[in-house]
Protein backbone atom coordinates (compact mmCIF):
# COMPACT_ATOMS: atom_id res chain seq x y z
CA UNK A 1 0.00 0.00 0.00
CA UNK A 2 1.14 3.49 -0.88
CA UNK A 3 2.32 5.88 1.78
CA UNK A 4 0.33 8.93 2.55
CA UNK A 5 2.63 11.15 0.30
CA UNK A 6 2.54 9.01 -2.61
CA UNK A 7 -1.62 9.22 -2.23
CA UNK A 8 -1.62 12.91 -2.03
CA UNK A 9 0.86 12.99 -5.38
CA UNK A 10 -1.85 10.81 -7.10
CA UNK A 11 -5.03 12.75 -6.31
CA UNK A 12 -2.97 15.82 -7.43
CA UNK A 13 -2.40 14.12 -11.14
CA UNK A 14 -5.85 12.77 -11.43
CA UNK A 15 -8.28 14.88 -9.03
CA UNK A 16 -11.73 12.76 -9.05
CA UNK A 17 -10.19 9.53 -9.38
CA UNK A 18 -8.78 6.82 -7.62
CA UNK A 19 -5.51 5.12 -8.77
CA UNK A 20 -5.40 1.64 -9.72
CA UNK A 21 -5.84 -1.08 -12.48
CA UNK A 22 -9.41 -1.03 -12.46
CA UNK A 23 -10.19 2.36 -12.88
CA UNK A 24 -10.95 3.92 -16.36
CA UNK A 25 -7.30 6.08 -15.36
CA UNK A 26 -5.34 6.84 -18.65
CA UNK A 27 -2.27 6.02 -17.26
CA UNK A 28 -3.00 2.52 -16.97
CA UNK A 29 -2.87 0.91 -20.49
CA UNK A 30 -5.99 -1.62 -21.49
CA UNK A 31 -3.22 -4.44 -21.42
CA UNK A 32 -2.73 -4.29 -18.01
CA UNK A 33 -6.43 -4.88 -17.37
CA UNK A 34 -8.25 -8.41 -17.30
CA UNK A 35 -9.48 -9.53 -20.36
CA UNK A 36 -13.80 -9.13 -20.38
CA UNK A 37 -14.17 -12.12 -21.99
CA UNK A 38 -17.44 -14.31 -21.28
CA UNK A 39 -15.30 -17.40 -20.05
CA UNK A 40 -14.86 -14.53 -17.36
CA UNK A 41 -17.97 -14.37 -16.51
CA UNK A 42 -19.40 -17.74 -16.41
CA UNK A 43 -20.72 -19.05 -13.37
CA UNK A 44 -19.01 -22.02 -11.41
CA UNK A 45 -19.52 -25.67 -12.11
CA UNK A 46 -22.34 -27.59 -9.72
CA UNK A 47 -20.79 -30.53 -8.07
CA UNK A 48 -21.96 -33.19 -10.44
CA UNK A 49 -20.62 -31.35 -13.30
CA UNK A 50 -17.66 -32.40 -14.69
CA UNK A 51 -14.38 -30.19 -16.15
CA UNK A 52 -14.20 -32.08 -19.51
CA UNK A 53 -17.17 -33.97 -21.01
CA UNK A 54 -14.00 -36.74 -21.55
CA UNK A 55 -13.67 -37.47 -18.42
CA UNK A 56 -16.82 -37.90 -16.85
CA UNK A 57 -17.45 -41.35 -15.16
CA UNK A 58 -20.41 -42.68 -14.60
CA UNK A 59 -21.14 -43.23 -10.28
CA UNK A 60 -24.70 -44.08 -9.86
CA UNK A 61 -25.12 -47.69 -8.78
CA UNK A 62 -25.41 -50.91 -10.82
CA UNK A 63 -29.20 -51.75 -12.11
CA UNK A 64 -30.91 -53.50 -8.89
CA UNK A 65 -27.74 -53.30 -6.37
CA UNK A 66 -30.56 -51.94 -4.05
CA UNK A 67 -32.22 -55.28 -4.33
CA UNK A 68 -29.10 -57.03 -4.06
CA UNK A 69 -27.59 -55.18 -1.00
CA UNK A 70 -30.91 -53.98 1.42
CA UNK A 71 -28.19 -53.66 3.98
CA UNK A 72 -26.41 -50.79 1.55
CA UNK A 73 -23.28 -53.18 1.90
CA UNK A 74 -22.84 -52.78 5.52
CA UNK A 75 -22.37 -55.88 7.30
CA UNK A 76 -25.18 -56.41 9.78
CA UNK A 77 -24.11 -57.07 13.76
CA UNK A 78 -20.35 -55.81 12.73
CA UNK A 79 -19.15 -52.40 13.93
CA UNK A 80 -17.08 -51.36 11.34
CA UNK A 81 -14.33 -48.13 11.82
CA UNK A 82 -12.41 -46.65 8.99
CA UNK A 83 -8.65 -47.36 9.19
CA UNK A 84 -6.98 -44.29 11.26
CA UNK A 85 -4.06 -44.67 13.31
CA UNK A 86 -3.81 -40.71 14.79
CA UNK A 87 -7.23 -41.89 16.89
CA UNK A 88 -5.54 -45.34 17.58
CA UNK A 89 -2.50 -43.29 19.32
CA UNK A 90 -5.13 -40.89 20.98
CA UNK A 91 -7.04 -44.14 22.62
CA UNK A 92 -3.70 -45.68 23.31
CA UNK A 93 -2.42 -42.56 25.32
CA UNK A 94 -5.75 -41.67 27.03
CA UNK A 95 -5.92 -45.98 27.85
CA UNK A 96 -1.93 -44.98 29.21
CA UNK A 97 -3.52 -42.34 31.71
CA UNK A 98 -6.24 -44.70 33.05
CA UNK A 99 -4.02 -47.55 33.44
CA UNK A 100 -1.86 -45.12 35.85
CA UNK A 101 -4.56 -44.51 37.80
CA UNK A 102 -5.90 -48.14 38.10
CA UNK A 103 -9.09 -47.81 36.24
CA UNK A 104 -8.67 -50.69 34.51
CA UNK A 105 -12.30 -50.90 33.13
CA UNK A 106 -11.34 -47.80 31.15
CA UNK A 107 -8.44 -48.53 29.99
CA UNK A 108 -9.50 -51.95 28.83
CA UNK A 109 -11.82 -49.81 26.53
CA UNK A 110 -9.55 -47.13 25.11
CA UNK A 111 -6.84 -49.71 23.97
CA UNK A 112 -9.99 -52.18 22.40
CA UNK A 113 -10.76 -49.03 20.67
CA UNK A 114 -7.63 -48.26 19.15
CA UNK A 115 -7.40 -51.89 18.18
CA UNK A 116 -10.49 -50.77 16.01
CA UNK A 117 -8.84 -48.19 14.58
CA UNK A 118 -5.49 -49.84 13.84
CA UNK A 119 -5.90 -53.50 14.19
CA UNK A 120 -2.07 -54.79 14.47
CA UNK A 121 -1.12 -52.36 16.85
CA UNK A 122 1.76 -53.12 18.94
CA UNK A 123 1.71 -51.35 21.53
CA UNK A 124 -1.92 -51.40 22.09
CA UNK A 125 -1.67 -55.07 21.86
CA UNK A 126 0.79 -55.32 24.30
CA UNK A 127 -1.12 -52.54 27.01
CA UNK A 128 -4.29 -54.31 26.46
CA UNK A 129 -2.67 -58.04 27.62
CA UNK A 130 -1.08 -55.73 30.87
CA UNK A 131 -4.56 -54.61 31.58
CA UNK A 132 -6.24 -57.79 30.89
CA UNK A 133 -3.86 -59.17 33.53
CA UNK A 134 -4.13 -56.94 36.46
CA UNK A 135 -8.22 -57.36 36.10
CA UNK A 136 -7.35 -61.41 36.15
CA UNK A 137 -8.48 -62.11 32.76
CA UNK A 138 -5.60 -64.34 32.49
CA UNK A 139 -6.44 -66.24 28.88
CA UNK A 140 -7.47 -63.33 27.62
CA UNK A 141 -4.52 -61.64 28.18
CA UNK A 142 -2.09 -64.83 27.55
CA UNK A 143 -3.69 -64.42 23.89
CA UNK A 144 -2.56 -60.82 23.40
CA UNK A 145 0.68 -61.64 24.57
CA UNK A 146 0.92 -64.10 22.11
CA UNK A 147 -0.62 -61.89 19.63
CA UNK A 148 1.86 -58.94 20.68
CA UNK A 149 4.74 -61.79 19.91
CA UNK A 150 3.61 -62.37 16.45
CA UNK A 151 3.32 -58.75 15.46
CA UNK A 152 6.77 -57.94 16.71
CA UNK A 153 8.52 -61.00 17.74
CA UNK A 154 11.80 -58.77 18.91
CA UNK A 155 10.12 -55.72 19.69
CA UNK A 156 10.80 -53.04 22.52
CA UNK A 157 8.81 -55.27 24.89
CA UNK A 158 9.10 -58.56 23.66
CA UNK A 159 11.41 -59.85 26.77
CA UNK A 160 8.61 -58.59 29.09
CA UNK A 161 5.67 -60.27 27.16
CA UNK A 162 7.56 -63.79 26.99
CA UNK A 163 8.24 -63.39 30.90
CA UNK A 164 4.65 -62.66 31.36
CA UNK A 165 3.53 -65.51 29.33
CA UNK A 166 5.63 -67.91 31.67
CA UNK A 167 3.91 -66.16 34.96
CA UNK A 168 0.77 -66.96 33.20
CA UNK A 169 1.33 -70.15 32.67
CA UNK A 170 1.94 -71.29 35.95
CA UNK A 171 -1.58 -69.60 36.94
Amino acid sequence: MPCAPVLAAQQQETPGQTDGPLTENPRYSKSTKAPQTPANRTPPRSDDESSSNQTRIDLSPPAGDALAHPDGGHVAGMDVHEWNPLRAMKDVEVGDYYLRLGNYKAALSRYREALQFKPRDAVATFRLAQTLEKMKEFEEARARYQEYLAILTNGPSAGEAKRALERLQKQ
